[in-house]
C-alpha cells in the first residue's frame, strides 16, 4: 500500500523517500486538510444528440396533434387531456397508492441509514453503574494475598468482598482518512437514488392510472358502437322478415340477418368484461377494493382527446427530467464513494478512549476522592496482513463503479430510444386515425345506399350484410385508433420523464417522508 491510493487532491509529493515518513506526512495532511481517500465523484457526461431525429418529428406532426421541441410546461401533464375525472383519479392515487407509500418508506429507510453512519463521526459517551460481590481463590499466588497469612499485610483485607462503581466512558474514532465520510457520502447518494426511485414509481403509477382510464373509455366506446350496430341489425332483421312475409325475399336473408345479430350480441360480454377489469384496476391503483369505483366510472364518457400541441423539449432535457436517469447517476455516485470506503481500510484506525469514575468496596465510601479512578489513551489499529482481502475489496468496488457507469449509459440510451419509438407510434396512430375517420364516413354512406337498393329490390341482401360488416369493423377500428393515440401520448409523457414533480412531493409531505432528500435537487 502506498500513498498513491489517496485522493489526488490529497496526494503527497514523491520527494519524501522514506515509506514511514510518507505515511506520517500523508496522515498529517489528511488531519489538517480533512481530505478523504478514494476518487471524488465526477458527474458523468451522457452522450445525447442535440436534437430529435427528423423521422420522429415528422411522424409526430402527421395528425391533428403536432410535436414541438420547446420546453414543456411545468404542470401536471394529465391536465392536458382536460378531463376533470382523470385529474381527480391521479391526485387520489398519488396519496393512496400502496407502491408509492412503500417507495416513500424506502426514502425514510435510506435517511435512517445515513443518520446511523453520521453518528460515527462524533464521540461516544456512556455512563455505567455496577455492583459485584467477588471471592478470590486463596490457593493461587494472587489469592494468597487475601488469606491474611502474608507477612506485612494487615488481616483486614476481606475475601469475599463487595465492589461498587460509578463511571463515564468516552470513545472517539478519528476519521483521519475519510472512510466514514465516504460511507456517509455513499449513503447520501443512495438516499437520492431512493428519492428518484420513488419518483419513478410515482410516474409509473400516474401513467398506469391514465392508461387504464383511457382504456376504460375506449372499451365503453366500443360497447356503444356494438349497441348501435345491434340496433341497426335489429332493423335489418325486421326488414328482411317484412320482405319475406310479403314474398319479396327468401328465408335465407332472414337467417343471415339473424346470424349477424347474434354474432354482434356475442361481443358485448367481452366489452363488459374489459370495462370491469379496467374499473377494478383503477380501484387497485387507488388502494381500494374491486368495484369501488363502478358508480363513479360506469357512465360512458369519450376517450380524452390529445392536445393540439405537445411540447417535448430537447434530448438533453431527459438528463434532469427522467427519474431513472437521475437514480442511475446517484447509484454511480454511491459506488464511487464506496471505493474510498474500501481504500480507507489500508490506513490506521486511531481511537481516543477515556474513562473515569468511582470504585469502592463500601457504598458509603463510593463518592470520595480516594475512590476516584481515571484512564485515558489513544489506540492505533494498523492492518499488516489481511490475506489480500482489502485489495480484493478495493478491486470489487472499482468494478462495481464501472458497472454503475455502464448502467447509467444504458439508462440514457434506453430513454432516448423510448422517446423516439413513442414519437413514431404517436405519429403513425394519428395518421391511421385520420384515414379511419374517412373510412367510417364512406362505410356509413355505403350502408345507407345498400339498404336503399335492397329495399328497392335492386340489390340482394348479401350486399347489405357486407356493407354493414364493413361499417361496424371500421367504427371499431376507429375507436381502437382513437384510444391508441391517447395511450401513445401517455407513453410519450412517461418516456419524457414528466409528471412526477407535483404529486410525488405532495405524497412525500402527506406521509412525512423524503423532505431532506428532496433538498438535493
Amino acid at each position: 500500500m502506498t500513498v498513491e491510493m489517496l485522493n489526488r487532491d490529497c496526494r503527497m509529493p514523491r520527494l519524501i523517500p522514506n515509506r514511514s515518513l510518507r505515511w506520517f506526512a500523508a496522515g498529517a495532511v489528511l488531519l489538517l486538510g480533512g481530505c478523504a481517500v478514494g476518487p471524488n465523484f465526477v458527474k458523468p457526461k451522457a452522450h445525447v444528440p442535440a436534437h430529435w431525429s427528423g423521422t420522429a418529428l415528422r411522424n409526430g406532426t402527421a395528425g391533428a396533434s403536432r410535436i414541438s421541441t420547446r420546453e414543456p410546461k411545468s404542470v401536471a401533464w394529465w391536465s392536458d387531456f382536460h378531463d376533470p375525472l382523470l385529474s381527480s383519479l391521479v391526485q387520489q392515487s398519488a396519496a393512496q397508492n400502496l407502491d408509492v407509500r412503500e417507495a416513500v418508506l424506502r426514502i425514510r429507510e435510506a435517511e435512517a441509514q445515513t443518520a446511523m453512519l453520521s453518528g460515527a463521526l462524533w464521540p461516544s459517551l456512556s455512563a455505567n453503574a455496577a455492583w459485584s460481590r467477588q471471592r478470590v481463590s486463596t490457593n493461587t499466588p494472587n489469592g494468597f494475598l487475601f488469606s491474611g497469612k502474608f507477612p506485612g499485610l494487615p488481616p483486614s483485607i476481606t475475601n469475599p468482598y463487595n465492589q461498587y462503581q460509578l463511571g463515564l466512558g468516552l470513545s472517539w474514532g478519528l476519521d483521519l482518512f475519510g472512510g466514514t465520510r465516504r460511507a456517509i457520502e455513499a449513503a447520501n447518494a443512495q438516499t437520492r437514488a431512493a428519492v428518484y426511485d420513488a419518483r419513478g414509481v410515482m410516474l409509473s403509477m400516474v401513467s398506469d392510472v391514465a392508461q387504464t382510464y383511457i382504456e376504460l373509455r375506449g372499451a365503453q366506446m366500443r360497447k356503444a358502437i356494438l349497441e348501435r350496430t345491434l340496433a341497426t341489425q335489429r332493423a335489418l332483421l325486421q326488414l328482411t322478415r317484412d320482405r319475406y312475409d310479403a314474398g319479396l325475399t327468401s328465408n335465407l336473408d332472414v337467417q343471415n340477418a339473424a346470424t349477424e345479430l347474434s354474432t354482434t350480441r356475442a361481443q358485448l360480454p367481452l366489452a363488459d368484461e374489459q370495462i370491469t377489469l379496467d374499473i377494478n384496476q383503477l380501484s387497485k391503483l387507488m388502494a381500494r377494493p374491486p368495484e369501488a369505483l363502478r358508480a363513479e366510472l360506469v357512465r360512458a364518457q369519450p376517450v380524452p382527446p390529445v392536445p393540439p400541441v405537445v411540447p417535448i423539449g430537447l434530448p438533453s432535457d431527459l438528463l434532469r427530467r427522467r427519474p431513472d436517469i437521475r437514480a442511475a447517476e446517484a447509484n454511480l455516485h454511491a459506488a464511487t464513494a464506496e471505493i474510498g470506503v474500501a481504500v480507507s481500510e489500508f490506513f490506521p484506525r486511531i481511537t481516543l478512549t477515556a474513562g473515569g469514575g468511582y470504585q469502592s468496596e463500601g457504598l458509603s465510601q463510593l463518592i470520595q476522592t480516594a475512590s476516584h479512578f481515571a484512564t485515558f489513551g489513544p489506540s492505533i489499529d494498523l492492518p499488516i496482513f489481511e490475506g489480500g482481502r482489502i485489495r480484493a475489496t478495493v478491486r470489487l468496488r472499482r468494478l462495481q463503479a464501472k458497472q454503475a457507469a455502464v448502467a447509467y449509459a444504458r439508462t440514457v440510451l434506453n430513454a432516448l430510444n423510448q422517446v423516439e419509438d413513442t414519437l413514431a407510434a404517436y405519429g403513425a396512430d394519428q395518421t391511421q386515425r385520420v384515414s379511419l375517420e374517412a373510412a367510417v364516413k364512406s362505410s356509413r354512406n355505403a350502408l345507407a345506399l345498400a339498404r336503399q337498393r335492397y329495399e328497392s329490390g335492386v340489390a340482394n341482401f348479401i350486399v347489405v350484410l357486407d356493407a354493414e360488416r364493413t361499417e361496424q369493423q371500421t367504427e371499431l377500428e376507429l375507436a381502437s385508433a382513437t384510444t391508441a393515440v391517447s395511450l401513445d401520448l401517455v407513453r410519450l409523457y412517461k418516456a419524457l420523464g414528466g409528471g412526477w414533480q407535483s404529486p410525488s412531493l405532495a405524497a412525500a409531505r402527506h406521509t412525512g417522508a423524503g423532505r431532506r432528500a428532496t433538498m438535493h435537487d
